[in-house]
């Protein structure tokens, strides 16, 4: 039974990681869009109603879709360039490729009610890293993790007039942590300070919900606002620890918790063939991302007590500020751009190889065609932060003292969009508002 449980996690956790890569494209390590769609324009889409991942973004906006119902797949691979460096090591992760593959699907039931589901993900890290260990583990070491928030979303809106929308969303995430590589015990355990070696790898499941208002302003102008709930997870599975004085594997609890956020945007159409939007979203990493805690317990190592571990984050809350612009050529083209800022939330004293999140700005450019009653959307984000100097870690241990952090990615999508039943015009095809 405990083999066969963890065959199943880790074909599950193979699973995430083809969901979502490491942090990338992002804000901390939440996506600026989950969607081609939406990448093409900086991620904007809080007061837009013309794509599936509006079900994750605003459920509000499923009241204003046009035609009856929305199916909507799509895939976007992750390039990472992330660059760590010690006095003893000057070395980049290895380059990965990540897949993040989205589906909704929405159906308008009446011209008050809509519903849909979808499968989104939001959120992840992960690196890779090759380094000389230090202290009681010299030599090459691997240090390897890998974080992800995957959602199954329930969605519906309800519209009580014709220029405003409610809408709410609930559903389970999905979420898998992993680390493997050297790490000193942070405590607050008699242990602390002890080095190690750590294999842990924890999953869970947590509930979230969303809910968002849609109001169309004028004939060219829609405000959108929406909350997203922290989803918290109790996560168990084990941890294979070595040390100098032995070695044991422990079953292990730990708190995982991705933050709250809340936003409110603006789509503006200028003229026939020019749409500029811009969204503010909230995040709140320093309630979910202050300490990582871990419980090591039922070792199978008499030696070996059990251990409560607080991996320290202290990271800050930010203020993500995305804009976009769309061009409508006459040919039903859609040519698109963006930008997206935001702070780095991780400070100099907690960034690590194993969370490499210090990203600010993020460049975006898409285009959309129509192909057989598809509309077709590719999108390319260059996204990277300034580089990060640690002189003396929080860690006990130091470890990551005298260190440096470069992070960059590159992502590539394309995305499909079908409505289903007759749009208004009687045709289908481009969805222009």
């Amino acid at each position: 039974m405990i083999r066969a449980r963890s065959l199943g996690r880790r074909a599950l956790a193979a699973a995430a990681w083809l969901c979502v890569g490491g942090a990338v494209l992002a804000d901390g390590v939440i996506l600026n869009g989950v969607s081609p769609y939406t990448i093409g324009r900086g991620g904007t889409n809080l007061a837009f109603a013309d794509n599936g991942s509006m079900l994750f973004d605003n459920p509000a906006a499923m009241g204003f879709m046009d035609g009856q119902s929305m199916l909507q797949i799509g895939a976007t691979a992750l390039y990472t360039e992330f660059k760590y460096s010690d006095l003893e090591n000057d070395k980049r992760a290895q380059h990965q490729v990540y897949p993040l593959p989205e589906i909704s699907y929405i159906h308008k039931h009446s011209d008050e009610w809509a519903c849909g589901i979808g499968v989104f993900s939001p959120a992840g890290f992960g690196a890779i890293y090759n380094l000389d260990g230090q202290g009681a583990f010299p030599g090459p070491q691997r240090y390897k993790s890998f974080g992800s928030l995957t959602k199954l979303v329930f969605g519906g809106s309800y519209s009580p007039g014709e220029n405003v929308s409610f809408g709410a969303t609930i559903g389970p995430g999905l979420s898998f942590v992993d680390l493997r590589g050297p790490y000193t015990l942070q405590g607050p355990s008699p242990y602390a300070g002890l080095p190690t070696l750590l294999d842990l790898s924890v999953d869970g499941v947590g509930l979230g919900w969303s809910a968002g208002v849609s109001v169309q302003l004028t004939e060219t102008t829609t405000f959108g606002a929406a909350f997203q709930s922290q989803v918290s997870i109790d996560a168990t599975g084990t941890a294979d620890v070595v040390t100098p004085i032995g070695s044991t594997r422990y079953h292990a609890d730990a708190d995982i918790a991705w933050p709250r956020s809340a936003g409110a945007g603006l789509r503006q159409q200028i003229g026939q063939r020019h749409v500029l939007a811009c969204d503010v979203i909230w995040y709140d990493w320093s309630s979910a991302f202050d300490t990582f805690d871990i419980s090591l317990h039922s070792s199978t190592n008499p030696g070996l007590p059990p251990l409560v571990e607080h991996f320290p984050l202290h990271w800050s809350d930010t203020l993500s500020t995305r804009v976009g612009y769309e061009y409508h050529r006459p040919n039903g083209h859609v040519a698109r751009c963006g930008y997206t800022h935001h702070n780095s939330p991780i400070p100099a004293g907690t960034i690590t190889p194993y969370i490499p999140a210090a990203m600010e700005h993020a460049f975006s450019v898409g285009y959309g065609w129509d192909w057989h009653c598809w509309q077709v959307n590719a999108a390319y984000m260059f996204t990277y932060g300034q580089t990060v100097d640690t002189p003396a870690s929080d860690f006990i241990g130091g470890d990551f003292d005298q260190s440096t952090n470069r992070d960059r990615t590159h992502a590539a999508g394309i995305s499909f969009t079908r409505l289903l039943g007759r749009k208004p015009c009687g045709c289908c095809g481009s969805i222009v508002e």
